[in-house]
C-alpha cells in the first residue's frame, strides 16, 4: 500500500472539504464531482434548505445504485458460472464416454 497521501480540496454542494487519501486525484475529484452532482440533483427534486436532508437523500439514492449494479454483477457472474458448469459437465461426459472406449478396446 502507498504511504503517500494526497490532499486536494473539492467543493461539494458549496462547500469545500478537504480530502485525504493515497488515491489518484483525479479520483478523488470524480468522486467529489458525482456527489456533488446526486446533491444537486436530489435538490432539484426536492428543495430544502437542509443540507442534511439533502445529503441523506443523495447518499440514499448513491446507495440504490450500488446496490442495483452489485444485483447486476451477482446475476451475471451467476449466468456465466452455470454456463461453466454446464460446459464443464458436458466436457467430463464426453471424457469418460472416450476412456470408457479406450479401456473397453
Amino acid at each position: 500500500m502507498d504511504d503517500q497521501f494526497n490532499i486536494l480540496k473539492v467543493n461539494i454542494y458549496g462547500n469545500d472539504y478537504p480530502i485525504k487519501g493515497n488515491t489518484d486525484v483525479e479520483y478523488i475529484r470524480r468522486v467529489a464531482k458525482y456527489v456533488d452532482g446526486k446533491m444537486k440533483e436530489v435538490f432539484k427534486d426536492v428543495p430544502s434548505d437542509s443540507s442534511l436532508k439533502i445529503a441523506i437523500l443523495a447518499a440514499l439514492n448513491i446507495t440504490d445504485e450500488l446496490f442495483k449494479e452489485r444485483t447486476l454483477v451477482n446475476k451475471k457472474d451467476k449466468v456465466t458460472t452455470d454456463m461453466a458448469t454446464t460446459r464443464i459437465k458436458v466436457m467430463i461426459e464426453k471424457l469418460n464416454s472416450k476412456l470408457s472406449d479406450y479401456y473397453h478396446e
